[in-house]
């Protein structure tokens, strides 16, 4: 993995772990359904960004590396089924 990647993918959860412990602060404290709402859509997005990442790292580094070994098949059976994954959303 790229080292910008991991570092970027690491800060990104350590958010989502924040925004998840404070949404469930909220839950426990009976906030407004609609804040609870908001929040848990702010962790979706983040996670999503996090998926994002990840996908570019992929791409640039497994699957150009599977393309030149000769795993074209590999590689796009792994692209497949991410794109399968995402459409599931």
């Amino acid at each position: 993995m790229k080292k910008e990647t991991k570092s970027g993918v690491t800060n990104r959860l350590r958010r989502v772990e924040g925004q998840v412990r404070g949404l469930q602060k909220m839950v426990e404290e009976e906030k407004y359904c609609i804040d609870i709402i908001t929040q848990s859509s702010a962790i979706r997005s983040a996670l999503s960004a996090v998926e994002d990442l990840m996908l570019e790292n992929h791409l640039s580094e497994h699957v150009i590396h599977q393309m030149k070994q000769g795993q074209e098949k590999k590689a796009v059976e792994e692209i497949i089924s991410v794109f399968k994954k995402s459409k599931k959303k």
